[in-house]
């Protein structure tokens, strides 16, 4: 198994081995096409969003400057709008559903360290899957740390940190993030 493979599985995998820092390179070149597009340059907008991350609906929305790790690894839904200046560190893959809005400066982070401080110093993480669901919203400045689910159509407060799953139709708030009430 080789070091994407060991990453898109979960496993501890060598972030310093070349087909990693292949795909780091590939993303930095189409990231730079993208975040030079502009959105109101409909078609060039188009293909270098399809670019950086053609597992993506192309009715989905992302307004430059963004940030990723590989691109590859993100999946947003029909209609998604991801608003300006947002970063998505994605070696365990990030899906967001269908019509969800996602605010400016969020970040998504999806790699995780080792606890131990001996084994952090290796060229060595994993990393967790992020999902959130369909019609939600996340507040401008909201965190979601890696291995987190967010159910259809909840909403996190402006500058929450979310830790822990969220179940759906709830608001959550905080740091860390706790559910506040049920919307339904």
């Amino acid at each position: 198994m080789n070091e994407l493979e060991k990453m898109a599985t979960g496993e501890l995998y060598d972030f310093s081995k070349p087909e990693i820092m292949e795909s780091f390179r590939r993303c930095r070149e189409r990231l730079a096409r993208f975040n030079a597009a502009s959105p109101d340059e409909e078609t060039e907008y188009r293909a270098a969003l399809a670019g950086l991350m053609p597992a993506s609906d192309p009715s989905a929305t992302v307004i430059p400057p963004f940030r990723c790790d590989h691109g590859h690894t993100i999946r947003l839904g029909r209609k998604v709008f991801v608003n300006t200046n947002c970063t998505f560190l994605d070696s365990g893959g990030i899906t967001v559903g269908d019509h969800t809005l996602i605010g400016p400066n969020c970040q998504l982070y999806t790699p995780q360290h080792p606890i131990d401080y001996l084994e952090r110093r290796q060229t060595k993480e994993s990393a967790r899957p992020i999902v959130i669901g369909s019609d939600c919203w996340l507040g401008g400045g909201v965190i979601v740390c890696p291995g987190v689910r967010i159910g259809d159509r909840s909403i996190i407060a402006a500058g929450s940190v979310v830790v822990h799953d969220i179940p759906e139709d709830s608001l959550a708030a905080g740091n860390p993030a706790v559910v506040k009430r049920k919307l339904r």
